[in-house]
């Protein structure tokens, strides 16, 4: 399974640059995780789009669909430009009614997950569980023979998470704040909470994501290796995970 990072600012893109979200790849099948403002023009650097087998989204903040409406008008180009009717599948839930309609399109069909209801996408198997955060939005944990990747999607630390993230090969983890700041209020997370999370999971490599604009953001890293001795990295576009 491979995982790279297309887009990694929480709430706007720097320039050049995208919000959420993350490429996976096994087999031939290219499943994109979120596709926040700027991904479609970062996503065609690693694939064309006709490449693109299906998109999972964790919730309806625009940070992570924000490109959703520019996908749906570029198969509908292609679709027509190659006489071709292939649809392309985006699933997400549907406790949004509004955001969940979205999704469907003249070729793009929307399909509803259900928190704790295993999923096959592909080679892929995902299990979803809602998170803490201010609209619903789920976390992922997606499983690939013994390979795991979990991906927190939005949220504050809340101790429900911790098995669910239990013995990931790659945590990937929103990072919204820095250590003391109050991230709970806005539903996110601060590095140290990061770190504490992969410390109690157990899992093998922590990836901080969804990154603020603000302060000197290595100091990030090294707040969370005050609760996690593992390795951290800190997202950039281009950073490839490979099980």
């Amino acid at each position: 399974m491979k995982c790279t990072v297309i887009g990694y600012w929480g709430a706007y893109p720097e320039q050049g640059e995208a919000t959420s979200a993350y490429l996976l790849e096994q087999d031939g099948f290219r499943c994109l995780i979120d596709c926040g403002s700027g991904v479609l023009s970062r996503l065609q650097s690693y694939i064309d789009i006709k490449e693109l087998d299906a998109v999972v989204l964790s919730h309806y903040h625009q940070d992570h669909i924000a490109d959703i409406g520019v996908l749906q008008y570029s198969w509908l180009v292609q679709n027509s430009l190659h006489n071709d009717n292939h649809m392309l599948p985006i699933y997400g839930h549907g406790e949004d009614e509004t955001g969940f309609a979205a999704l469907n399109h003249r070729f793009t069909e929307g399909i509803a997950y259900q928190h704790d209801d295993p999923l096959e996408i592909g080679p892929f198997q995902f299990t979803f569980q809602r998170t803490t955060h201010p609209v619903p939005c789920f976390a992922m944990r997606i499983c690939y023979g013994d390979q795991v990747i979990v991906y927190t999607g939005d949220s504050s630390f809340h101790q429900e998470i911790i098995p669910f993230c239990s013995n990931a090969d790659l945590l990937i983890s929103e990072c919204s704040f820095y250590h003391g700041q109050d991230a709970a209020k806005a539903g996110h997370m601060t590095s140290s909470q990061c770190g504490e999370l992969a410390a109690a999971a157990g899992v093998k490599q922590l990836l901080l994501t969804h990154l603020p604009h603000f302060g000197n953001r290595q100091d990030l890293v090294i707040e969370a290796r005050k609760k996690f001795n593992g390795a951290i990295q800190l997202a950039y576009e281009g950073w490839i995970w490979q099980g």
